[in-house]
């Protein structure tokens, strides 16, 4: 049976803390969109009582003008935007992902050319539909 003989290495292994993580390692920009695509996921986990709660309230015409009438508020359509920012940009980066599995783009310039394709189209998304959500709700519409 051949015996495998391991390589001196010139370097140490070390375990990578996440304060090292986010002070001092700069992740490519394939690896941030796999992280925010993984947070994205959690954010649309997580609202969707709340959307299953607003969904209720609209199907009746006085909760449906109890619940419009508090949707006049900025947070409330700065919190929108960021779920729909999550929407969006899981989205997108759920497509990508399935490229990347049917072995499309698997290059470094091509893998990172489309992250940032995913940055592009998910933000550009989010920033037209937070112009009509502003404007709709700010009554200037």
């Amino acid at each position: 049976m051949q015996e495998y003989i391991s390589k001196p290495r010139d370097y140490k292994y070390r375990n990578i803390g996440i304060q090292n993580i986010t002070k001092d390692y700069r992740l490519p920009l394939a690896g941030q969109v796999s992280i925010l695509h993984r947070i994205s996921g959690v954010l649309l986990f997580l609202s969707l009582p709340v959307l299953v709660w607003l969904f209720s309230a609209s199907l009746n015409q006085e909760s449906f003008v109890h619940v419009s009438s508090g949707m006049l508020g900025f947070l409330l359509a700065l919190i929108c935007s960021v779920a729909v920012w999550g929407f969006f940009h899981h989205f997108c980066a759920g497509i990508r992902f399935l490229l990347l599995d049917l072995h499309i783009g698997l290059g470094k310039k091509q893998a990172a050319k489309s992250a940032l394709l995913v940055f592009i189209i998910s933000l550009s998304l989010t920033v037209v539909y937070a112009f009509k959500f502003f404007l709709y709700w700010g009554g200037y519409a």
